[in-house]
């Protein structure tokens, strides 16, 4: 049997703040590069309802401690100095699967309160959403992503190891009639879905998604990713290219992740989120918090600043939004996904949020 590592730190040592030695007295998440991060990730649990082959292993992640997680009033208290002190405009709860949190709506309506105006979202794999989505809809959720690679249920069961597709389309539905539109889904690229993709656009644009394509990063927990058997872009293109008319129309926002295509003319769309072939890391936007409270200023940089420590020993607003402005003042340039000697993060994405 072979070990496998699953990405979960042992507990922070006591962290000095990060070096701040260069920067320019600026109030924003500015790095090293230039680059100013504006869209805040929150990880808010490990936990998950399935186990996608390319994101967890079968038997999930190691628990975390529930005193180590963040607290709603923590969530709410780092949303709101990331909004009023460092210039966030948009935040996103992710997981693991967010919705595992009981807990979830009261932390969407913290965050609300600290932060008004803010684009509050979800990343979801849907499962239960449409249980919940009336809770989170009027505790302030504006928008939610739903994960769904594939609509063959024998497909979906075998890559996620649970049988819960209709659970999945029943929450795209209720997001649907609570209003949370534009609903976009999100499609990790597999080599046992990659004929399905023209069949899921169609679908998409049929229940009024928005579908984003995304290439596979070496994210997963098991580690079994390979740059030669990962689906590219072009591969994909190719494969939609047998049944559609793609026509490129690029980024809305330069810093917006997915190139987008228009579909037969329009007005429908299908972006592609080109990772690892089209690297958008030099326009990169983000920060992320993980569920135990720590900064990470890149999915693949392992370097995290503990913020929980400072929460709770007592630290004011000021100090903390220092701290995370020297973390990410220390953003490393991108992934080097190609570079010689790359080495995957310790973490998998179930266990930093994506």
């Amino acid at each position: 049997m072979t070990a496998v590592n699953l990405g979960l730190p042992a507990r922070l040592a006591v962290q000095s703040a990060p070096s701040l030695a260069g920067r320019p007295d600026v109030p924003g998440l500015v790095d090293r590069f230039g680059r100013v991060a504006r869209d805040l990730r929150v990880s808010v649990t490990e936990k998950c309802s399935l186990r996608c082959t390319y994101c967890m292993p079968a038997e999930g992640l190691p628990g975390i401690a529930r005193e180590h997680l963040l607290t709603p009033a923590e969530i709410g208290r780092l949303v709101g100095i990331g909004a009023r002190d460092l210039g966030i405009s948009e935040v996103r709860f992710t997981g693991g699967e967010p919705l595992m949190r009981a807990d979830l709506a009261e932390i969407v309506a913290r965050s609300a309160d600290a932060a008004p105006g803010v684009d509050l979202s979800l990343t979801t794999n849907g499962i239960g959403l449409d249980h919940r989505i009336r809770d989170l809809v009027d505790a302030g959720l504006t928008r939610v992503n739903i994960s769904l690679d594939t609509v063959d249920r024998r497909h979906f069961a075998s890559l996620t190891r649970r049988d819960r597709l209709p659970a999945v389309l029943a929450g795209i539905r209720a997001a649907h009639d609570a209003g949370l539109t534009p609903l976009k889904v999100n499609a990790v690229l597999m080599r046992e879905t990659l004929a399905g993709a023209p069949e899921l656009l169609a679908w998409a644009i049929e229940n009024d998604c928005r579908l984003r394509f995304i290439e596979q990063m070496p994210l997963d927990a098991d580690h079994n990713w390979a740059r030669d058997n990962m689906v590219t872009a072009a591969s994909l293109l190719d494969v939609l290219g047998t049944r559609f008319m793609l026509t490129e129309k690029g980024r809305d926002d330069p810093s917006a992740p997915a190139e987008e295509w228009l579909v037969d003319g329009g007005p429908a769309t299908v972006g592609i989120i080109a990772s690892v072939t089209r690297s958008f890391c030099a326009a990169c936007d983000r920060t992320r918090i993980t569920a135990e409270g720590t900064v990470r200023s890149c999915l693949f940089g392992d370097d995290e600043t503990d913020l929980r420590g400072l929460l709770r020993g007592g630290a004011d607003d000021a100090e903390i939004a220092r701290w995370w402005r020297g973390a990410m003042w220390n953003k490393q340039s991108g992934h080097g996904i190609d570079s010689q000697g790359f080495a995957p993060p310790q973490r998998s994405m179930g266990a930093i949020g994506g």
